[in-house]
């Protein structure tokens, strides 16, 4: 008789009997089950759990039936464990399930046979879940089995093991062997070489005892040529001291010639001086023949007359004729002349220097930077722009400047040829334009063209 009946089946009369008769029954401790077999308990149980209603799981075991099949014995198998050893009728019922879903298996596990071909490990997991007649055995020789497999599969792993360490030792013989033939050849190669050694050092040794003689005739001509240089010194200090006494004699012969020197640039500067003196006292006397005043306008003054509206004039001081180059030293040296006259081309330098503002924010800039240029050098500063009947409301200039405008069909250009031409021979004047054709006219008649460079840098220097 089967100790499982199935669940369906069970009365509340039943299930007393079946209490009254586990009473009775002497008690016996859960049998240790292999780990194999334990796994396999807990994955069948997990997995048929499920098919039972929960009201019939115990409470533990709700929670963990909403687990994942594949965490459910992961997490769950002590819980399910344990529930499996203490309450019976869980394992009843669950074994019912497994027992129909195991088929001939089951029905024969069921019966208390172990049929021969099956797996050992799965007749123990549902002789534990059935508990047939004798299913204690049954486990213990599932176990025996497990352990007779484990054993066996230890003994062959020692085996392939024991074979993989002959094959090794097979083949470090083999890699022995080898290596000694080639320390064999390795030892001949050595003994060649030590052979070629022992000449080589024969044939060095012989070297030496060359070199060394070519050593001591070496030294001994060395030794010769010490003499000679030593003589030769002392040749070479003799001609130093005859040197040093003809220089002393040069030295004498120039002192004197200074000395010499001196006297005729004495002589020359009385005569130069002398010279001046006459001329400027005769220009004293022209000056007061002609009754020449002084006069407060100046010759751009004229031109400025002649030229169109200007908002306003002021008059300055002039520079040098300037040198072709942009160096503003050069600037500098041609407005330090006496009565040096500088004109500006207004429109080239503002559009070269910033020409990125409005045209009157452009004459404002140059106008105040020419008016700081005239109080360092004192010189006459005259700057022309084109157009005056397109400027309205122009602001008062600095002090030392005037500033032009060419009138209606006039161009700044030939407005700064006039202002050229106006000048006496004679005076410095300095042109500042970037314009090849303003260039080429103001050189012809006598001034000093210096390009927009010069100026730009000049007063970004101020």
């Amino acid at each position: 008789m089967s100790a499982i009946e199935p669940a369906d089946d069970l009365s509340d009369e039943g299930a007393l009997d079946g209490a009254d008769e586990a009473v009775e029954a002497p008690f016996e401790p859960e049998p240790i089950l292999p780990e194999a077999v334990r796994q396999r308990v807990i994955s069948l149980a997990a997995s048929t759990m499920t098919s039972l209603p929960l009201d019939e799981l115990p409470m533990p075991l709700r929670r963990v039936a909403k687990f994942a099949p594949n965490r459910r014995a992961r997490l769950g198998g002590p819980m399910i464990a344990m529930h499996l050893s203490t309450d019976p009728l869980l394992r009843q019922r669950l074994a019912t399930k497994i027992t129909t879903d195991a088929g001939d298996l089951g029905a024969a596990v069921s019966e208390g046979r172990s049929p021969a071909a099956a797996d050992p490990v799965e007749v123990a997991a549902l002789a534990y879940l059935v508990r047939p007649e004798g299913w204690r055995e049954m486990v213990g020789a599932a176990a025996e089995a497990v352990r007779a497999d484990a054993e066996g599969a230890q003994v062959a792993e020692r085996i392939r093991d024991a074979e993989q360490r002959l094959a090794r030792a097979e083949h470090d013989r083999a890699v022995a062997r080898v290596e000694a033939d080639k320390l064999r050849d390795e030892l001949a190669r050595l003994r060649d070489e030590t052979s070629g050694l022992r000449d080589e050092a024969r044939l060095l040794a012989k070297t030496l005892r060359e070199t060394q003689g070519r050593e001591r005739k070496a030294n001994e001509m060395l030794a010769t040529e010490k003499g000679r240089a030593a003589r030769a010194a002392s040749d070479h200090d003799a001609e130093v001291r005859r040197l040093k006494a003809k220089l002393a004699e040069a030295e004498t012969a120039v002192a004197a010639g200074k000395a010499s020197a001196r006297d005729i640039r004495a002589n020359d500067d009385a005569r130069l001086w002398l010279l001046l003196e006459t001329i400027g006292q005769a220009a004293a006397g022209l000056r007061r023949e002609l009754a020449l005043e002084p006069t407060d306008r100046l010759p751009a003054d004229f031109v400025a007359d002649t030229a169109a509206d200007r908002p306003e004039k002021a008059a300055g001081v002039g520079s040098a004729r300037a040198l072709d180059a942009d160096d503003p030293a050069r600037l500098d040296t041609l407005l330090s002349l006496p009565k040096a006259h500088l004109i500006v081309d207004g429109y080239n330098v503002t559009k070269k220097g910033f020409g990125e503002i409005s045209l009157e924010q452009q004459r404002s800039r140059l106008v105040n930077g020419l008016g700081g240029l005239a109080a360092q050098t004192g010189a006459e500063v005259t700057a022309v722009f084109d157009g005056a009947e397109r400027v309205i409301g122009l602001p008062p200039t600095p002090r030392g400047v005037r500033v032009l405008f060419s009138k209606k069909g006039e161009t700044a250009d030939e407005l700064i040829r006039r202002l050229v031409r106006g000048e006496p021979a004679g005076r410095p004047i300095v042109v500042i334009s970037s314009d090849k054709e303003v260039i080429d006219g103001v050189r012809r008649h006598g001034a000093y063209p210096l390009s927009s460079d010069s100026l730009l840098r000049r007063l970004s220097r101020a």
